[in-house]
């Protein structure tokens, strides 16, 4: 039988790590290519991993609540044919190829305590564990040293002292972390400018409400971020250039520009405590209504945790709209390694020319980032002239 080891692939840029919730299949089950195989929890969602072979699975390495690295070995496959291979070690159990659990983290406190028994009372290191308090920093005025209770509550009085005077800090959490590592990656190493421009929103609303009257019941509700997708998948289509992303570094031999199969596009969610980028892939040969009911089941899942691997990476390009309640005008920063992001202002009525004469119409002003290192200013100005253009007046893809 020839063996296939299963192991934990990246999914998106600064994921590290990530935890196993739960194997979809168990032990003697056949496993197909392509199939959710197990669900493992990242910094910022839960995903599905899906398998990179088919095969009956014969091992699990990796158990539910196990933090596994990026790359590490978590199953066994056997795809039930026979191959000569050279001599290898007749098994590798579990406990020898899963990463080797590694022991608890003694507390500071507990390290503290032990470091200092022969010079603190009992009392005091149960004072100093349940305030957090090292015994390294306190001073005994005990005989020889020796750390008393009182040393210890004197300590805490003071700390909570200071803290009643200052605001507490707030550690980050995982999802945060996730998106301070990559905002703080995208500002250090990708090169960014911007260009803006308004657009009229009068063709899309009034198709917008055409289409609401036509639909059938229980079809998804377009929204204007429809719209925008469509509009800026065409627009990526007619910009070849522009729909790819910068790979190596800008003196290797080797620095290029990989282009993209099709118009992957990212779409900014707000979660509790952060945001997500799940991906919409192959928008340019999605309908209006197909790509209403796609986008809809895609924001519900990320919003619910419940986004899978194919969701969470692909992406050249994203959409960041705030939607009524958003600024007037803001500017996005890209999403590595991602090369632009479209920043959508709120939708407000304002004064436009039409025909010499000023009219008011629904306007939002439109801001996109894009990475210097693949397009420069006239590419992305001529870039989103041609999306406000369909927008305003192109015949849409129902």
């Amino acid at each position: 039988m020839t063996r296939i080891l299963i192991e934990i692939p990246r999914v998106g840029l600064v994921m590290e790590t990530a935890r196993v919730l739960r194997w979809l299949k168990d032990i003697g089950d056949t496993v197909v290519s392509g199939e959710p195989l197990l669900e493992v929890e990242t910094e910022k969602t839960t995903v599905e991993i899906e398998a990179s072979s088919t095969g009956k699975l014969v091992e699990i390495l990796a158990v539910p609540e196990q933090e596994v690295a990026i790359g590490a070995a978590i199953a066994w496959l056997e795809d039930g044919q026979a191959e000569a291979l050279p001599a290898t070690p007749a098994a590798v159990t579990a406990a020898e190829a899963a990463p080797e659990a590694a022991p608890a983290p003694a507390s500071r406190e507990s390290i503290a305590a032990d470091g200092n028994r022969q010079r603190s009372s009992p009392a005091a290191r149960r004072l100093a564990a349940n305030h957090g308090i090292e015994l390294s920093s306190i001073r005994g005025t005990g005989p020889g040293g020796r750390i008393q209770l009182e040393d210890v509550e004197a300590l805490a009085a003071q700390a909570q002292g200071a803290a009643a005077a200052a605001p507490e800090a707030v550690p980050l959490s995982p999802m945060r972390r996730a998106v301070a590592r990559a905002m703080t990656l995208s500002n250090a190493t990708v090169p960014q400018f911007t260009v803006s421009r308004s657009v009229d929103w009068t063709e899309v609303l009034s198709l917008q409400s055409s289409l609401a009257a036509d639909s059938p019941p229980g079809a998804a509700r377009l929204s204007i971020n429809d719209f925008l997708l469509q509009a800026l998948a065409l627009t990526l289509v007619a910009f070849p250039s522009m729909n790819g992303v910068f790979a190596g570094h800008p003196d290797a031999p080797d620095a290029r520009i990989v282009p993209a199969a099709g118009a992957n596009i990212g779409l900014v969610v707000a979660v509790a405590g952060g945001m997500l980028v799940p991906v919409l892939s192959g928008v340019e040969s999605l309908g209006l209504r197909e790509l209403a009911c796609r986008r809809s089941d895609l924001v519900a899942r990320a919003r619910d945790g419940r986004l899978r691997q194919e969701d969470a990476s692909g992406a050249t390009f994203s959409i960041s709209n705030m939607g009524t309640g958003g600024p007037d005008r803001f500017t996005a920063m890209l999403n590595p390694p991602e090369s632009g992001i479209l920043a959508v202002g709120r939708m407000r009525d304002m004064p436009v020319v039409r025909d010499r004469s000023v009219v008011v119409r629904p306007c939002s002003d439109l801001t996109l980032t894009l990475d210097h290192r693949v397009a420069d200013g006239k590419l992305g100005s001529d870039f989103l002239a041609r999306l406000t253009n369909i927008l305003e007046q192109h015949e849409w893809l129902i």
